[in-house]
């Protein structure tokens, strides 16, 4: 073999070593998806678990628990989430489950009556007399499901309604007042959150009470009471202000079941201003 003829196989055996190389690469498998995905990094929800929530951009865990009407720690609890503060993009959470209720027992059914049990028995058959229920209007369905759940709401601070309840643009009521004026309990629950990090609403406070409510308190300039703390209907829990406002304002909530229901057919509409 001449010296030309070296110089030229030596280049062409490693072209066809790229060729092969590249022929190689390009029978690499390439998932399209239809294989079976890799096991989920994130804990098994709850067997009882009734409702969950998937986890979109600009989420937070506040705001998660306040649309599903829970409290953010029960949340962080059920998902063993060990830093509440951080949530995955598309990841599935449960918010809710289901609740066992206590099973009522039956008193025991006499067999023979006597004649005084059947007076008693007539009377019980006239209507009894329905007792008022305070600072609640007697119509709308809103009002009969507070009125079957057993929530009364009082108003949570003096001055006018400067802004009504819009589902799509206001999810409550804007009340005006002065800065430092007293924001109270519309009822008596526990406070599930307190502090400052849901935007929009600058310092708020969120309060859970009995049979599926939430009522939310915002633009509050100081806070008075602590995540855990019981509190009664009425108990001042903030001063009113303007955090992420553009005015002295209190922004009310009441949520039912997560859903922002429309606070003034909860409050009687006679009250002082």
């Amino acid at each position: 073999m001449t010296q030309s003829q070296k110089s030229i196989w030596i280049p062409s055996v490693l072209l066809l070593a790229l060729l092969a190389g590249c022929t190689s690469l390009s029978k690499a498998p390439v998932d399209d998806g239809s294989k079976s995905s890799a096991a989920s990094p994130y804990p098994p929800l709850p067997k009882d678990c009734t409702q969950t929530w998937t986890v979109k951009r600009g989420d937070t865990l506040i705001g998660i628990a306040l649309d599903a009407g829970a409290d953010y720690r029960d949340i962080a609890a059920m998902n063993q989430l060990s830093n509440p503060n951080i949530i995955q993009l598309d990841r599935t959470l449960c918010v809710r489950r289901s609740v066992s209720k206590p099973t009522k027992k039956t008193a025991p059914v006499s067999m023979a009556a006597k004649p005084e049990d059947k007076a008693a028995d007539a009377n019980k058959q006239q209507p009894a007399a329905k007792k008022p229920i305070d600072d609640m209007p007697t119509t709308s369905a809103a009002t009969a499901a507070a009125m079957a759940d057993g929530v009364r709401f009082a108003w949570p601070a003096k001055g006018k309604v400067i802004a009504g309840f819009n589902e799509s643009s206001n999810k409550g009521i804007n009340i005006a007042g002065k800065m430092g004026e007293p924001v109270d309990a519309a009822a008596e629950g526990k406070v599930v959150y307190a502090g400052s990090g849901l935007r929009g609403y600058g310092n708020l406070v969120i309060i859970k009470h009995e049979n599926n409510y939430l009522t939310a308190y915002a633009h509050n300039s100081k806070i008075l009471v602590k995540e855990g703390e019981t509190v009664k209907r009425g108990q001042r829990i903030a001063d009113m202000g303007d955090s992420d406002a553009d005015a002295v304002m209190l922004h009310f909530e009441v949520r039912r079941q997560g859903k922002p229901v429309d606070p003034m057919k909860f409050l009687n509409q006679q009250r002082s201003s």
